[in-house]
């Protein structure tokens, strides 16, 4: 059977405290809160999701990776609600980069000229 949906799950140590930061960088309030206090999500595709979830032993060392269509425009758009990402580097063949941490320490990049075939 193929597998239908892809949810990255972020552990975070205070969940009140990284739900609010979540919904800054998303822009908006979660899709689901399946788990009061413990689990909330937010669908960011049709078939990708992002979910944090209380885990103290955990929290600080999930990595996630978004592709966005414009990097520069989503970095605006980020420090408008409140969080500064860092500077956007290019990489290999053009791709470009830029990381920011969430409360615990947990890095999201944006990645911008994301491309399936390389």
């Amino acid at each position: 059977m193929p597998i239908e949906h892809v949810l990255a799950v972020v552990p975070v140590s205070d969940f009140d405290t990284a739900h609010e930061w979540y919904e800054r960088l998303f822009g908006r309030q979660a899709d689901n809160l399946p788990m009061e206090g413990r689990l909330v999500e937010w669908r960011l595709t049709n078939n990708g999701w992002a979910q944090i979830t209380t885990d103290a032993v955990r929290a600080g060392s999930g990595l996630v990776n978004f592709a966005v269509d414009d990097l520069e425009s989503h970095i605006a758009d980020l420090a408008q609600r409140g969080l500064e990402a860092g500077p956007i580097e290019t990489v290999d063949k053009g791709v470009l980069l830029s990381s920011i941490r969430d409360p615990d320490g947990n890095t999201i990049t944006f990645i911008g000229n994301f491309r399936i075939d390389y």
